[in-house]
């Protein structure tokens, strides 16, 4: 059994486990249909200051807000920190989906992220210099699982999962943002 530390620990029982037919009809829906696209939506509405409310589906909305050392109320993660939360959840649904269509059962699945970003542009009111590279510049993961696998077959899940993240590959390719005004 591979193990690895953490500083978060959860349980040491199995993870609640995935529903393995239905993710086995999701994946035979997508081999029948691989151009299939779906398009995502979701609101943003700024009460003021840093506050925003993010709506998505019908879901409660998502508060994003600003640490203090960039003028937030230090409610909620800012942007950045918000977009690391989505790709660790993404791997993490891509880990756990992996593992159950292979027969591995883990019993801890946790993921610390940190990225490096350079925040002196500040929204485009501070050092705007044309050359400034905005957004991460480096994003590291480091996944602790606890399972019934080797440690070989947990990296390889990992490997595998970020290979088909969509969020992780969100970061890594060029994406078309059109940002107008209404």
């Amino acid at each position: 059994m591979a193990t690895a530390q953490s500083t978060i620990s959860l349980t040491s029982e199995a993870l609640r486990p995935l529903d393995k037919d239905g993710l086995s009809a999701l994946a035979n829906k997508g081999k029948a249909n691989p151009e299939s696209i779906v398009t995502l939506k979701a609101k943003t509405v700024c009460e003021g200051i840093f506050r925003n409310m993010t709506y998505v589906r019908n879901l409660e909305p998502m508060l994003i807000d600003e640490p203090p050392h960039l003028l937030g109320e230090d409610k909620a993660p800012n942007p950045s920190e918000a977009a690391l939360a989505s790709l660790g959840a993404c791997l993490s649904v891509g880990v756990h989906a992996n593992a159950t269509a292979r027969g591995i059962t883990l019993s801890k699945l946790e993921l610390e992220l940190e990225g490096d970003i350079n925040v002196t542009a500040v929204w485009g009111c501070g050092d705007v210099d044309e050359n400034k590279r905005l957004g991460f510049t480096d994003v590291r993961v480091k996944f602790f699982l606890d399972g019934d696998a080797s440690r070989e077959q947990l990296e390889e899940l990992v490997a595998h999962a970020s290979k088909w993240s969509p969020v992780a590959n969100t970061l890594r390719n060029p994406v078309n943002v059109d940002v107008s005004l209404a």
